[in-house]
């Protein structure tokens, strides 16, 4: 079986088992308390944090690891505003998009719905970029009684693979004084985490192939943060808990190889995903790449096939196998076409009709036979063979 869903997750890398072995079997200790095995502990999760904020250009306090991409992602949407909010002893103003995760999304919903905040949700061209000149011109002044107090918004895009121009993002939102969170959560091990100009990042282990259930939310220090979790005040009171020692240790590795390997990896995928998409879109005449065609992660195509089922091609590429999606494994089993794909002006009939395609960091895969079987996969669906 061929799996072409590490948008979705990513094997464990075995270095990654190796390193967190140890303390999941014999370094066992809290790092919260105050013996020789807990002192071990707290060292492990130091190091650990002090390894991220090297790749990521950030100071270790700036670290705050989290249970994944969604908490990490709650916590700096939620966190940064409200305490935004409590400084400014009034409600604020949320800049996001409207093709962003659903953490995203449902978080500026909660602050919405629960807090009485503003939320701007700014559209994107049909290929999933926004306009730098729409968000400057979104962005509240601080002197206004409701200032914008974030821009939030997806570095790459988990269902189209579309990049953002984040240069451009980051300019307009230090000309405002506006902090920038950036979900990183698919760029991360494909573009660069480190200079982007962002004053919060989240990150998810599991797509960089350290085990399920550990992220990092960076964030800098001078930023008001309230947490989502109270009690004991661990991560510097910001995420209370007692932290996954053997998953923060196992983050470090996965970030520090995946940045590693980024630039040639990247390069060498991005060739490869460019002549499968060039061969399904030869071999299916219905085939449509959604995202935008050059500004895209590397390890991502998807496409839409006007007049089959989306899931029945999926269940028939199984049959052929190959594993891959129609979208956001977070949004999976939902019967509704893609809020991404609607974004991008695509009618429901042919949102519905997605495939996604997302490729590992190894960047040796031939694809071309893949390419063969999802056109094969698409003529048996459109025959009902």
């Amino acid at each position: 079986m061929l799996y072409l869903d590490h948008a979705a997750t990513t094997p464990v890398r075995p270095e990654v088992l190796e390193a967190m072995l140890p303390h999941l079997r014999d370094r066992f200790g809290n790092p919260s308390s105050h013996h020789t095995v807990g002192e071990a502990a707290a060292h492990a999760l130091d190091d650990a944090r002090r390894r991220v904020a090297s790749v990521l250009g950030m100071r270790p306090g700036d670290i705050v690891f989290t249970s994944g991409g969604t908490e990490a992602n709650n916590l700096a949407v939620k966190g940064l505003s409200i305490g935004a909010s409590q400084r400014a002893g009034a409600p604020v103003h949320v800049v996001t998009t409207a093709i962003e995760h659903e953490s995203i999304l449902a978080a500026c919903d909660y602050l919405e719905r629960v807090h009485g905040f503003a939320v701007t949700r700014l559209p994107v061209t049909s290929t999933g970029r926004i306009d730098p000149d729409a968000l400057r011109a979104a962005v509240r002044p601080q002197a206004e009684g409701r200032p914008t107090a974030l821009v939030s918004i997806g570095y790459a895009n988990n269902e189209v693979g579309t990049v953002q121009e984040v240069g451009a993002v980051a300019e307009v939102c230090r000309e405002a004084r506006v902090p920038l969170h950036l979900d990183a959560v698919q760029a991360a091990g494909w573009l660069p985490l480190a200079g982007t100009g962002a004053d919060a990042l989240s990150i998810a282990g599991h797509k960089i192939g350290a085990a399920p259930g550990v992220g990092v939310l960076a964030v800098r220090g001078r930023l008001p943060l309230e947490p989502l979790l109270h009690g004991g005040g661990q991560e510097r009171e910001r995420r209370s808990g007692t932290e996954n020692v053997a998953g923060a240790v196992g983050f470090a590795v996965a970030l520090e190889r995946a940045e590693a390997e980024r630039v040639d990896t990247a390069a060498r995928t991005a060739a490869r995903r460019d002549a499968f998409i060039a061969r399904v879109l030869s071999l299916v005449p219905s085939a449509r790449l959604t995202g935008d065609p050059v500004h895209r992660l590397p390890g991502t195509a998807s496409f839409t096939f006007a007049g089959v089922s989306g899931e029945a091609v999926l269940l028939e590429l199984e049959r052929r196998g190959v594993v891959s999606s129609s979208g956001s494994a977070c949004a999976a089993g939902s019967d509704e076409p893609s809020h991404v794909l609607l974004a991008l002006g695509l009618p429901p009939d042919v949102a519905q009709t997605a495939v996604r395609f997302t490729f590992g960091h190894g960047g040796d895969l031939d694809l071309l036979p893949v390419a063969d079987a999802v056109a094969g996969a698409v003529a048996a669906v459109r025959s009902g063979g």
